[in-house]
């Protein structure tokens, strides 16, 4: 019988905050009720904003919360090869393409097709789909480039991903999305467009580096926020890819702050710490998060 395995993966950039209290509790406390394992990575690529400092504080705030994981954490800063070979293996397939594009290149770019009146296509979250430039270099172009040392990122070929899939496919919801979604939900990952597999500075990205996490660590069972629902997508559309194994899934609410927004790390009232000092006690971060107390 295999063992469920949950995990919460939170990124040391800033302090955790009563979102994040809620998500880890919720994830230690299904592992608890099933005989589940635990397990914390420390998902500390963005090498530009995490720190050895909030990676204490994370592990500071969680002990306090009463929350035991299993040794050792699995730092993503560490474990880079993992990455690169899963992006080799989607270069050799030739489902990515190298992207030389800037920021503000294609802010530039999607500026000029809207103001001729071209309705720019969104993703899930309102951000400007990435255009086709780069896609339609041809191969020599992208060489030289290249061989010249000029930067650039992977971005995932969606529609050579999907039609070297060739079929539809699924994943098993044991929440709910933001309009109340349940149970097997069909992936959409064209949604998204052409999403980034690895950066220009590091040799993945979230996307690419939570799949192959998921999978080296054998997590069963992924419990994050409402606010991944319509990630989940391409993270299918990945391990269909690779051929990783697919976790069940089981998206919860968020913790909104009193003007009704996503909790921020910047938000210094919602901090564990903060709270922490104010004279909270694990108990009253549970409660204040709608749960019961760890211990």
């Amino acid at each position: 019988m295999t063992v469920p395995v949950f995990r919460f993966a939170p990124s040391p950039n800033g302090a955790l905050h009563l979102g994040h209290a809620y998500s880890a509790l919720r994830n230690y406390s299904m592992a608890s009720a099933v005989g589940g394992r635990f397990l914390l990575r420390i998902e500390d690529i963005d090498t530009t904003r995490c720190t050895p400092e909030l990676e204490a504080a994370i592990y500071r705030d969680l002990s306090w919360l009463g929350i035991e994981w299993e040794e050792p954490v699995r730092r993503q800063s560490e474990h880079l090869a993992d990455y690169t070979e899963a992006l080799e293996r989607l270069i050799e397939a030739e489902l990515v393409y190298p992207s030389f594009m800037s920021r503000g290149e294609v802010r530039a770019y999607i500026a000029d097709r809207e103001a001729d009146g071209t309705t720019w296509p969104r993703d899930p979250e309102g951000a400007p789909l990435f255009p086709p430039v780069d896609r339609s270099r041809s191969e020599s172009e992208r060489r030289r480039r290249m061989e010249e040392g000029e930067p650039c990122a992977w971005r995932l070929d969606v529609e050579a991903a999907l039609a070297y899939v060739a079929r539809p496919f699924f994943w098993e919801e044991g929440g709910n999305g933001p309009e109340g979604e349940t149970g097997p939900i069909a992936a959409k990952p064209g949604l998204w467009g052409d999403v980034v597999i690895a950066r220009k500075e590091v040799p993945t990205s979230y996307h690419l580096s939570v799949v192959v996490d998921d999978a080296l660590q054998g997590i069963t069972h992924v419990v994050r926020g409402r606010d991944l629902f319509h990630a989940t997508a391409v993270h299918r559309l990945l391990q269909e890819l690779l051929g990783l194994p697919v976790p069940h899934y089981h998206h919860h609410a968020l913790i909104l702050g009193e003007d009704g927004r996503k909790l921020s790390k910047s938000r210094g009232d919602t901090g564990i710490a903060a709270l922490r000092d104010a004279g909270a006690a694990p108990g009253d971060i549970a409660r204040m998060v709608g749960l019961q107390a760890t211990a």
